[in-house]
């Protein structure tokens, strides 16, 4: 090949690179989603990434403060939020596709303790316990839950002294895995990978934690968010679910 023929080449490589690149970055998914989801959704993720080479990138934390973050533009191509009413919100406020909304699990919250002991609503009012923590129930569904749970059981204003909020619901988890906290109530989808003593609460204590999800109308690729949406919604998806804890819309 002569200098000139090299030369006029020049500008198809330096295009073909591009469209690479291009190709490349368009094959990751970036997705908002729930601290509770921390565990169950990384392992779907890899099981997804495996039958389909598509890489994911993840946002996880309170679905308020991820929902606040849509609003305002972020650019998310997935969101799975930890209760409907968010993912309702954002169709209201046309920024995300009616049509990619779905239901994709039912949270659960359990007692969390570093002490060996029985776990229960009595335990809150032990003089021993100084520090409890919960999620934010101003933007953290599963903190919502955890507050309505302790005043059904009537203890609230007595503990609520006791109180200390954490950002999200993982980070409460955190508290207590520290010693910063000596219980909490956590999602129990973050138990999973502990060995820390925790019990299952009882559902009818609190409003249901309906998860749901959609793809923002951001979205730099919406058939990719949808395939990955569909993935989670599959039977290989949902049962990751119910391993970590969740129960599964019939």
């Amino acid at each position: 090949m002569n200098k000139s023929s090299f030369f006029l080449l020049i500008p198809f490589l330096v295009s073909l690179i591009a469209c690479t690149s291009n190709s490349s970055e368009d094959k990751t998914i970036y997705v908002a989603a729930a601290s509770d989801l921390y565990h169950a959704l990384t392992e779907i993720g890899e099981e997804f990434t495996n039958d389909t080479g598509i890489q994911l990138e993840y946002t996880y934390g309170s679905t308020g403060l991820l929902t606040q973050q849509i609003l305002e533009g972020a650019p998310f191509d997935l969101f799975l939020s930890a209760h409907e009413s968010y993912i309702n919100r954002l169709v209201e406020r046309d920024v995300i596709f009616d049509d990619s909304t779905a239901y994709y699990a039912v949270g659960r919250i359990a007692i969390m303790s570093r002490m060996d002991r029985t776990l229960d609503k009595e335990y809150f009012l032990d003089p021993e316990v100084n520090v409890i923590t919960i999620a934010n129930p101003e933007h953290a569904p599963y903190g919502k839950a955890a507050k309505e749970t302790l005043e059904t059981w009537g203890i609230w204003e007595e503990v609520e002294p006791k109180i200390v909020y954490a950002e999200n619901i993982r980070q409460a988890y955190q508290y207590v895995e520290s010693g910063n906290a000596d219980l909490g109530i956590i999602a129990l989808s973050l138990m999973n990978h502990t060995n820390f003593h925790y019990e299952v609460i009882e559902e009818g204590t609190h409003e249901p934690l309906l998860q749901a999800l959609g793809i923002p109308k951001q979205a730099g690729n919406k058939a990719l968010s949808q395939e990955f949406s569909n993935y989670i919604l599959s039977e290989k998806g949902q049962s990751i679910l119910l391993k970590y804890g969740f129960d599964i819309l019939k």
